[in-house]
C-alpha cells in the first residue's frame, strides 16, 4: 500500500515523522543575534508586543478619520492607511480616469486639506502610521510631514512607514505611474531625505504581500521580495548612501496564509537570508542586518462562501505571524471577500490579535517552535527553495531585468494556476468552497461607499484652487519640473508644493511630463 504523499503549496514534501536527523545543521542560534533566525529581539514579545494595526480607509478623509478614532478607542496601537486607486496612481478625484473609483477601495487624498481632515484630532508625534502607497509615496509622505509640521511636531520623533515598493507593482499589483528607472530615483531620494530629516521613519516596506496575493507560493514570496530588497539596496549604494544608515530603516511586509508551519518557517528563513544578503552587501551595523516586518493575514484566502469561517482562518494566520516573530500585524475582517470591512468585522479582527496577545500564552517565550524537528527542517527547506530562485534572478542581473523579462510574473502565474487547479480537482480542500458547502440564505451586512463621494471631492478641489496663490503653485511646479530633469533630491520641493496647496494630481502629472508613463 502506497503511503499518502503530502506536499505544501511551496512543493515541499512533508514526512510522516521528523527526527533529529532531519535537522540539517543543528546550531546554537540565539534570538537577537546574527543571523536572527529566531527573532530580532532577545526577549521578543516579553519586552514589547507587536504593534497591532488595522488597515483602514474609505470614502472621504472625514469618514476615515471617524474609523481611526474608533479603532484607537478599541486598542489599536498604530494606524494603517488605505488609499483609493486614483490617489495610488496619482490622479486627482476630478480627473476623468478617477470616475467611479473615488473613495472606493481606500480614502481619497487630493491635497493638504484632505490630509488635515484625515488626521483631525490625532497627534502624529504620538502615533505610528503605515501608508500603503507606492507610485505616489513621495507625495503622501510630503503631505504627512506637512501635516505634522502644522501640529508643531518634532520631525525627529515622527514614526511610521510608507510602502514605497514599486518593483512589486510591476510584477504583481499594477499601481505604477512612471517607468522603473525614474521610480527607483524617487525611492532613493526618499531614502536620502529621510536619513537626514525623518530618522525614525521606515522609508520602504518591501512587500511580499501582494506577490502572494497574486498567487505565488510562500517560497516565491520571500525569494522575489528579498530580490527586490537587494535591488533597492544596490540602487541606494550607487547613489552613495551609507548602507548602515539607510539599512536600519528598511522594513518588509509579508502575507500570512493558512499552513501554520510553512508560514512560520517562511518568516524564520526570510530573517536569516536577509541578514546574510545585507552582510554580503557591506552592512556591519546589527540594525541594518535585521529583517523587520509587518504581516497582514491573507486576503486571497478569505471566502465569500460561509464568510464567518474566515474568522477561524484569520486566527490561524495570526498565530503564524506571531509564532514567526512579526513586529506589526493587521488582521483582516471576515467580510472582506464581500466588501471593505464593517466596523463590527474590524473589531472582531482586532480582538483576534488581542486574544492571541493576552490569552493564548504564545508571546510568553521567544520563538516557541524552535527546536521542533519539523519546523527546523521546514525552515531549511524553505531557505533552499527561495535561494534557488534568488540565484536564478541574480543570474539575470537582478529583479529589474527579471521583471522586464517577465520571469517573476510568469513564475507567479504558474503557481496561481496550479493552486486553482488543485482546488478544482479537490486535491486542496477549501472549507465551504469545494467541500462542506451549505445553502446560504442569510445576508452579511456590507459596507457600501456612495458614488456621491466623487462629487464631494470635486467640490473640495474647486474650492481649494479658488483659494490658493496660483502663481506661487505654478512657480513651484516649474521648479519641480526643472529638478526632475536633473539629479537634485525631489523631496524638499514636493513638500513645498503640498504646503502651497498644489494637488497630488498636479505634482504627479508634472513628473509624468518629465519621466513619462509606464
Amino acid at each position: 500500500m502506497n503511503e499518502k504523499q503530502i506536499v505544501t503549496d511551496s512543493d515541499i514534501t512533508v514526512k510522516k515523522l521528523y527526527t533529529p536527523e532531519d535537522v540539517p545543521v543543528p546550531d546554537n542560534e540565539q534570538p537577537g543575534q546574527f543571523p536572527y533566525t529566531r527573532g530580532i529581539q532577545p526577549d521578543m514579545y516579553r519586552g514589547r508586543l507587536w504593534t497591532m494595526r488595522q488597515y483602514a480607509g474609505f470614502s472621504t478623509a472625514e469618514e476615515s478619520n471617524k474609523r481611526y478614532h474608533y479603532l484607537l478607542s478599541q486598542g489599536v496601537m498604530g494606524l494603517s492607511v488605505a488609499f483609493d486607486l486614483p490617489t495610488q496612481i496619482g490622479y486627482d478625484s476630478d480627473h476623468p480616469l478617477a470616475q467611479g473609483e473615488v473613495g472606493k477601495v481606500g480614502v481619497a487624498i487630493d491635497s493638504i486639506e484632505d490630509m488635515t481632515d484625515l488626521f483631525k484630532g490625532i497627534q502624529l508625534e504620538n502615533v505610528s502610521t503605515s501608508m500603503t502607497i507606492n507610485a505616489t509615496a513621495f507625495i503622501l509622505l510630503a503631505l504627512y510631514v506637512a501635516q505634522a509640521k502644522t501640529q508643531g511636531a518634532d520631525l525627529s520623533k515622527i514614526s511610521g512607514t510608507i510602502q514605497n515598493d514599486i518593483l512589486k507593482e510591476y510584477a504583481a499589483r499594477g499601481t505604477y505611474r512612471y517607468p522603473p528607472k525614474p521610480s527607483m530615483r524617487i525611492i532613493t531620494d526618499i531614502f536620502e531625505w529621510c536619513s537626514n530629516e525623518l530618522p525614525k521613519w521606515n522609508t520602504i516596506s518591501i512587500s511580499g504581500y501582494h506577490i502572494r496575493e497574486a498567487g505565488s507560493t510562500a517560497a516565491q514570496e520571500i525569494a522575489f521580495t528579498l530580490s527586490n530588497g537587494k535591488a533597492y539596496v544596490k540602487a541606494a549604494l550607487e547613489k552613495g548612501l551609507d548602507i548602515n544608515v539607510f539599512g536600519r530603516r528598511l522594513s518588509f511586509f509579508f502575507n500570512a496564509h493558512n499552513n501554520l508551519f510553512e508560514e512560520v518557517a517562511k518568516f524564520r528563513a526570510a530573517r536569516k537570508m536577509w541578514a546574510y544578503i545585507m552582510k554580503d552587501l557591506g552592512a556591519t551595523d546589527p540594525k541594518a542586518l535585521m529583517l523587520r516586518f509587518h504581516t497582514q493575514t491573507g486576503g486571497s484566502t478569505l471566502t465569500a462562501q460561509q464568510p464567518q469561517n474566515n474568522i477561524s482562518r484569520v486566527t490561524v494566520q495570526t498565530l503564524a505571524a506571531v509564532l514567526g516573530g512579526t513586529q506589526s500585524l493587521h488582521t483582516n475582517g471576515f467580510d472582506e471577500a464581500l466588501s471593505l470591512p464593517t466596523e463590527e468585522a474590524a473589531r472582531i479582527a482586532l480582538r483576534t490579535q488581542q486574544i492571541v496577545a493576552f490569552e493564548s500564552g504564545v508571546p510568553d517565550t521567544v520563538d516557541p517552535l524552535a527546536g521542533s524537528y519539523f519546523v527546523e527542517a521546514l525552515t531549511y527547506e524553505m531557505q533552499q527553495k527561495a535561494q534557488d530562485l534568488i540565484n536564478r534572478i541574480d543570474a539575470m542581473g537582478g529583479s529589474i531585468p527579471a521583471i522586464e523579462e517577465g520571469f517573476i510574473q510568469d513564475e507567479i502565474a504558474r503557481s496561481a494556476y496550479d493552486y486553482q487547479r488543485r482546488i478544482e480537482t479537490q486535491e486542496k480542500i477549501i472549507v465551504g468552497v469545494n467541500k462542506f458547502q451549505v445553502n446560504e440564505t442569510g445576508t452579511i451586512p456590507i459596507l457600501k461607499v456612495d458614488d456621491v463621494i466623487g462629487e464631494l471631492q470635486k467640490q473640495k478641489l474647486q474650492a481649494l484652487r479658488n483659494n490658493r496663490n496660483q502663481s506661487n503653485c505654478d512657480r513651484i511646479l516649474s521648479d519641480l519640473r526643472s529638478r526632475a530633469t536633473g539629479t537634485e533630491n525631489l523631496m524638499p520641493v514636493v513638500i513645498e508644493a503640498v504646503e502651497a496647496k498644489c494637488t497630488l494630481g498636479e505634482i504627479a502629472g508634472t513628473l509624468a511630463d518629465v519621466f513619462g508613463e509606464y
